[in-house]
């Protein structure tokens, strides 16, 4: 009998194997499990009764895990706040997984590319507790470089080559400094509104002193999200200002919607 045998048929090393492969096994399972902690359980519509339906898959969906906040807040995961928000949508066929075709502005109404997630209606903080994400008015310490160009005062064309409005400050991140909203200022009916346009959709053109974005027309300025304090940006609100913006790509014209070729 080999060195290390525990009968003719088994031995160290092949228990050793079998244990291996229980914990691996277990911990695939535990990760999957642990997986669900956001975004579960799945919504679905049931196209037979006209309800919704909670999928939650193999393993279910853990117990909620409470997470301590530094600012002595309580987190559960799974949150357990479903989203039971109306889509202003119908399905365009009979089956589960259709594509939706949007009943109002797509942008407005959050559907596909331009959906955002309910997050947090409070501001990110930085380390020091402020908000993360201001206007250098609102923190003088940032500025931009003599090298580079500066687009305060330069006017925003829209992706139909229109003047959609004029460049008033640039909201930076105080954590990681960058550039991370234009503040654009727009001529609405009775007056004027400032919207945030997404920097990271739009391209300094320093030769011709204009800011250009291909996501959306001048017109569809006006029904860009609003901030409720001029000075500070929400979770939520950048959610839906990125979500509104980026839902431009496809929305914005019809023909966008359709295929290349």
């Amino acid at each position: 009998m080999p060195t290390g045998a525990i009968t003719g048929y088994i031995d160290v090393a092949q228990l050793v194997l079998y244990a291996f492969w229980v914990f691996f096994a277990g911990l695939i399972w535990y990760l999957h499990r642990e997986n669900k902690r956001e975004g579960y359980p799945l919504v679905a519509e049931d196209r037979r009764t006209e309800s919704r339906v909670q999928v939650q898959g193999f393993p279910a969906v853990p117990p909620a895990k409470t997470f301590l906040l530094r600012d002595g807040t309580r987190y559960l995961a799974p949150p357990g706040n479903i989203d039971d928000r109306a889509i202003n949508a119908v399905p365009v066929a009979n089956f589960p997984g259709a594509p939706l075709q949007p009943l109002g502005n797509p942008m407005v109404d959050g559907i596909g590319t331009a959906s955002y997630a309910l997050r947090e209606d409070m501001p990110d903080l930085t380390a020091e507790d402020q908000p993360r994400i201001v206007p250098i008015r609102v923190d003088p310490h940032h500025y931009v470089s003599p090298e580079d160009p500066n687009p305060i005062g330069m006017p925003v064309i829209a992706a139909d080559n229109r003047v959609a409005g004029v460049v008033v400050d640039l909201w930076v991140d105080r954590s990681e400094p960058r550039v991370t909203y234009l503040e654009v200022e727009i001529e609405v009916a009775g007056g004027y509104q400032r919207v945030l346009l997404p920097f990271t959709m739009a391209k300094v053109d320093r030769r011709r002193g204009q800011v250009r974005t291909g996501t959306v027309l001048a017109a569809q300025f006006v029904d860009a999200p609003r901030l409720k304090n001029p000075d500070v940006v929400t979770k939520l609100e950048e959610d839906r200002i990125c979500g509104y913006f980026a839902g431009g790509y496809l929305y914005a014209t019809p023909d966008r919607k359709e295929p290349l070729l």
